[in-house]
């Protein structure tokens, strides 16, 4: 296992700035999960760390020593691309054992660590099978058994799980967990989904156009975003956002008054608050009065949209509850569950009263 530095890092394509000054430490044994937009430059990392680009400037280094210029293929890093990269003329077998191939491993030493390594990721029956006739799932299962097989220093995952339907992102994030936890290789993902993020990884580097915005634990990221843009893009459902002016202690937006808010006075902030902590009511004694826009049924919770003046709020209520197009509902919240933003820097204002959950 190796720690990876990142010191100064830049990209830029031609006049286009695509990495600007990235910072970044990866702790030995760990796995670090680059979260972020089409186009923040998640991606470019990777490829930065693993020899296939060049930075325009900055240091790359293992263990402190500096990489810059040692190609990829001796940098002992394996990638797992997003198009999995099998030889499809070759079997399962075959490819799992070919970087094995490539080092000269005796024939029989190749097959026992295919074997072990397949039975890892549940591949044992399909070792004859060719790439075609493998599900998107097992095909992936492949991919990360071929790197795994090599032993290496560093796993470099460039969104792995993308081209998966819903159900096999949910099987392949437990499997790619528990693999972590046998074989605490370090580890760099690249997502744009928070939900593989906010699962996987032991941290979550936050990136937006070209920067890393947030560095910290998932529960760090969810819980106390430092800016409007980690707080809108990590959870689900989105953040509610509502715009307005902080003054002597209350929250004043477009037919909403919040009073209690522990943040110093701003012309133009953000209200940010989640789904869940939002509660519907008699409009009487309310903070907002609104109306349901719209309430969808999911099973174990109904999800209400309320409109309040021109913004749409979500709120999420007990499945038992009822509510109709247009009816009138109250808005109340506690000031302790909200976040404060400035809308001109997006940086936060406020800190919220208790941890959120």
């Amino acid at each position: 296992m190796v720690a990876i530095t990142l010191a100064g890092v830049t990209k830029a394509f031609g006049q286009v700035l695509v990495l600007d000054g990235i910072d970044l430490d990866v702790v030995s044994g760990e796995f670090l999960v680059l979260l972020g937009p089409s186009g923040c430059g998640k991606s470019t990392t990777l490829r930065i760390v693993a020899g296939l680009e060049q930075a325009t400037s900055g240091d790359i280094l293992v263990d402190g020593i500096r990489i810059n210029e040692l190609p990829a293929r001796e940098r002992d890093m394996a990638m797992v691309f997003q198009h999995y990269g099998l030889y499809p003329h070759m079997t399962v077998q075959q490819n799992i054992a070919y970087p094995l191939r490539l080092r000269k491993v005796p024939k029989d030493e190749q097959n026992s660590r295919v074997r072990e390594v397949a039975s890892m990721v549940e591949l044992e029956p399909f070792l004859e099978r060719k790439p075609k006739e493998l599900s998107g799932g097992q095909r992936q299962r492949v991919a990360l058994a071929r790197a795994i097989i090599r032993q290496p220093n560093v796993f470099l995952l460039d969104e792995p799980l993308s081209n998966l339907d819903a159900k096999l992102r949910v099987s392949m994030r437990s499997e790619l967990n528990r693999l972590h936890h046998e074989f605490p290789t370090t580890t760099i993902y690249v997502t744009h989904d928070q939900i593989e993020a906010m699962t996987l990884a032991s941290r979550v580097a936050v990136m937006n156009e070209g920067r890393i915005v947030q560095l910290g634990t998932p529960q760090d990221i969810y819980n106390d975003p430092q800016d409007i843009f980690v707080a809108s893009f990590v959870g689900t459902p989105e953040i509610n956002r509502i715009s307005g002016e902080i003054h002597n202690g209350a929250f004043v937006g477009q037919d909403i008054r919040l009073p209690g808010v522990r943040a110093p006075n701003a012309s133009k902030a953000a209200l940010c608050f989640r789904p869940m902590v939002v509660s519907l009511a008699e409009p009487e004694g309310a903070i907002a009065e609104g109306s349901v826009y719209s309430a969808e049924y999911g099973g174990d919770t109904t999800f209400v949209t309320v409109k309040i003046g021109g913004t749409l709020i979500m709120a999420l209520v007990p499945p038992d509850r009822r509510f109709s197009f247009d009816q009138k509902v109250g808005l109340t919240l506690d000031p302790g569950n909200c976040y404060f933003f400035d809308e001109d820097s997006g940086l936060r204002i406020g800190q919220s009263g208790r941890t959120q959950q």
